[in-house]
């Protein structure tokens, strides 16, 4: 228990599911000065808890939101007020109208069987058992999660608070917060209009009225408050007498995905919930406060004329309900974000300013451990990377497109989202200078970031390569063409261009650059200037928040090539007080050309008068060169597994680059390639992306990365929780499997069955087309992991065969790159 006198004094605002959650969470772990503000009465507030209708769904194609969503239900579930029942385990179910939505079902029980929550796929009979208002005729099959509920969201609120209150805690109702005030570049104080508050620490729990509060610190809060149909039948024939008013509810929460709809019993009446509306955002500015709404500020009036068509969809499905009509309804406020996670962690600009917004009853009391633990111990204990508030990059907090972004995430909650689908708007909005040649040449685009990524080129589609292309099943086929096998075995067999622009690239300088990033790093950072090396950067208890690949480009300046904006704020986060570190993001300003394959010397070198011979410029070395009239900074760095080189420019040079290399090129048969091919070849070669195979859950030497750790260099973050850690230490390890049907393309977050019993999840996939097999990569424990075990991939509703295998797949001599 950590001593009073020692304890920050922390300011909660807002007395909803979340901040009440937060309150339990730190005073639990012992943070006991805890003050919680709220605009309205304690405890139905008027936000988005106080009209939540409580239903509990877990399946998530993300490790984290399920696990907030676990964690929910765990604790919820123990939880009661007064005698009452804060949360009725009635179980989920999820129908099929649809083939396509059946297989997404058999999908999304995969998600639930890696992330370990119970699940089962039922048929029409077995769907209408569970719950008889269903026509069995009118659904093709059912998904049931057990654990799945009702959650009475101001009864868990309050339980919470009072656990807060009995261990210190205040709570504070009709206290309405109008600045925060700053010393410093810190938070010292919540000033309401009943009075000042100091403060070590804010959190922010003020739901879609959180950008309000943000702006008081200048922090931009990227949500909007959407409304969401929810409407209550008249009583139905065949619930009458099912229920006492007490329990509310025995039949599974229903989701009917298809038409965007989903159902609670309530005593002997029907809710229904309807995504399928147009979008109705609201300003936060514009949400009522408590004080001045007659009901609630979160309840709109219904607008019935867009539940009709929800209506007639429900009738078909749920027959019981013709002879029932609506006895009333309203349009609820909740948060949307442009990518539907939450936003949480600490402020980038604000110290002490924390943020738990955009979050909902089903993931506020996992959120609340995550951002306790965080706050109270320096790491949340999963992985948040992305709901971390610094994941964005500053277009993508521009008010149009948060805007634009969040309306998109409301009409797509209830859709079938394959993982590479990209957002269509607004686009374009990050080009690379060389976004006019792409588009010459037939680009087909993807998106992240904001930048425009292109993944093929149609101008390869005339290419023999193409007829050595194999098909692929139908899934799998989505966002793919069969010229990308072209395109990857052309850069395997001669020479390729990728652009590289959109990855992460800083600059760090000044007199301590090398030893702030030694301090931050794995790797041995202090070589000469020319040199660039692949390091880690780890949490205090080991966890990889990154890979980094550093170019010591002078003896005090280093380009950094990271993955996110999350990197760019925990380096600023740790820099020294003194002024001897800056660190800048010069992504914007460069721009980079990947020039890759068995020809790439061939090309690069007769364009420039620097030695650029394996003699002269060897492996993961850095120099300044021209290319033809284009100033570079040219790394041997190669991601694909071949010889080559990144060439970085600025971008005002970045279309002249383009042009110089495509036109010497065509002597040696070069050809542009997109990130679909990329990501094959670096599969092939077994080189892990950070957030997707390997993360702050995961130690270097679990993630096969250990190669990166040098423990005898001197002190680094997290080096003290591995310092007795191995390779052959661990229990867990991250594995190629080679997948023996050619077809059966996996996508990623699919279960790993050995011996018939799940024990891991599918991190990345590809087709390896110089293997000519499909490739996985997986966590499995480190006893299933030795190379030749056989296992199955949960594939829709296949278990696809796959055998585990020694890395690196391609040229293990590493004889390609160092020639």
């Amino acid at each position: 228990m950590t001593s009073q006198s020692s304890q920050p004094k922390v300011v909660i605002i807002g007395a909803g599911i979340v901040g009440c959650s937060l309150s339990d969470e730190l005073t639990a772990l012992g943070w006991t000065d805890v003050t919680v503000l709220e605009q309205g009465p304690l405890f139905a507030t008027g936000g988005s808890s106080s009209h939540a209708p409580g239903l509990v769904f877990q399946t998530s194609p993300s490790k984290t939101m399920t696990e907030f969503a676990r964690y929910t239900v765990e604790k919820m579930s123990a939880l009661d007020l007064d005698g009452d029942w804060c949360y009725r385990q009635v179980g989920g179910l999820e129908i099929a109208t649809t083939p396509e939505r059946l297989a997404e079902l058999e999908r999304r029980h995969g998600w639930l069987t890696s992330w370990g929550v119970e699940s089962h796929l039922l048929d029409p009979g077995e769907s209408a058992k569970l719950h008889p208002l269903l026509d069995p005729d009118a659904i093709l099959g059912g998904y049931h999660i057990p654990s799945d509920g009702l959650a009475k969201a101001l009864r868990i609120g309050e339980a919470q608070a009072r656990r807060a209150l009995a261990r210190g805690a205040t709570f504070l109702g009709h206290h309405t917060v109008t600045d925060i005030e700053t010393s410093g570049g810190a938070v010292s104080a919540v000033v309401t209009d009943r009075g000042a508050f100091p403060a070590d620490i804010v959190v922010s729990c003020a739901g879609f009225w959180g950008p309000r509060i943000g702006r008081m610190v200048g922090q931009e809060v990227p949500l909007v408050p959407m409304g969401h149909q929810y409407a209550t039948t008249t009583p139905i024939t065949e619930l009458k007498g099912r229920n006492s008013k007490s329990d509310e509810a025995n039949l599974p929460i229903l989701r009917n995905q298809d038409a965007g709809l989903y159902y609670r019993e309530l005593v002997d009446r029907i809710g229904i919930g309807s995504y399928a509306h147009r979008p109705m955002p609201l300003s936060a500015d514009d949400v009522a406060h408590p004080a001045d709404s007659p009901d609630q500020p979160s309840k709109l009036d219904f607008t019935q004329a867009d539940f009709e068509g929800a209506w007639a969809d429900t009738r078909r499905l749920l027959p019981a309900l013709n002879d029932a009509d609506i006895a009333d309804g309203f349009n609820g406020l909740f948060s949307f974000t442009v990518d539907g996670m939450p936003l949480i962690g600490e402020s980038p600009t604000v110290s002490g300013f924390w943020l738990a917004e955009a979050v909902w009853v089903t993931h506020s009391a996992g959120v609340a451990r995550a951002v306790a633990k965080w706050m109270v111990e320096g790491r949340p204990g999963i992985d948040v990377h992305g709901c971390d508030i610094n994941r964005f990059e500053d277009v993508q907090l521009a008010p149009d497109y948060v805007h634009e972004r969040s309306c998109q995430s409301f009409s797509e909650v209830y859709d079938i989202i394959h993982p590479l689908q990209p957002p269509n708007r607004p686009r374009p909005l990050r080009v690379s200078p060389f976004h006019i040649r792409q588009q010459e040449l037939g680009a087909v685009f993807l998106e992240g970031a904001g930048w425009e990524r292109p993944h093929w080129y149609e101008a390869n589609a005339d290419l023999p390569e193409v007829s050595r292309i194999g098909e692929r099943n139908e899934w799998a086929s989505h966002f793919w063409s069969p010229v990308v096998g072209a395109e990857a075995l052309i850069t395997r067999e001669r020479v390729a261009m990728y652009d590289m622009t959109p990855l992460k690239r800083l600059e760090v300088t000044g007199p301590g650059a090398l030893t702030f990033l030694q301090g931050l790093s794995t790797n041995q950072l202090d070589k000469a200037v020319g040199a660039v090396t692949y390091t880690l950067m780890l949490d205090e208890a080991g966890g990889v928040l990154s890979d980094l690949t550093v170019a010591r480009l002078a003896e005090d300046r280093f380009q950094v090539g990271a993955n996110s904006n999350l990197d760019l704020a925990w380096l600023r986060r740790h820099l020294p007080a003194d002024g001897t570190v800056q660190v800048r993001d010069i992504t914007s300003g460069t721009c980079c050309i990947g020039v890759w394959g068995p020809r790439a010397r061939d090309l690069v070198q007769g364009l420039t008068d620097a030695d650029f011979s394996h003699e002269n410029f060897g492996y993961f070395k850095a120099k300044q060169a021209f290319i033809g009239d284009v100033p570079v900074t040219a790394m041997r760095l190669s991601y694909v597994g071949e010889l080559g080189w990144e060439l970085y420019t600025t971008a005002d040079l970045g279309l002249r680059l383009w042009d110089t290399l495509w036109r010497a090129g065509q002597d040696h048969g070069v050809i542009a390639a997109g990130r679909s091919a990329f990501n094959s070849l670096r599969l092939e070669k077994g080189y892990r992306a950070w957030g997707h195979d390997m993360t702050n859950e995961h130690n270097p030497f679990e993630a096969g990365v250990g190669f990166a750790v040098r423990k005898k260099k001197g002190d680094y973050l997290g080096l003290d929780a591995i310092r007795d850690v191995t390779k052959d230490t661990v229990d867990r390890r991250l594995t190629a499997l080679l997948i023996e049907d050619d077809r059966s393309v996996v996508m990623g977050h699919e279960p790993v069955y050995v011996d018939g019993h799940p024990c891991g999840y599918v991190t990345s996939a590809a087709y390896g087309y110089t293997l000519g097999r499909p490739i996985a990569y997986a966590w499995l424990p480190a006893e299933h992991a030795e190379p030749g075990t056989r296992v199955e991939i949960g594939y829709f509703g296949d278990r696809v065969a796959a055998t585990t295998a020694a890395e690196p797949l391609f040229d293990p001599e590493m004889t390609r790159i160092r020639r």
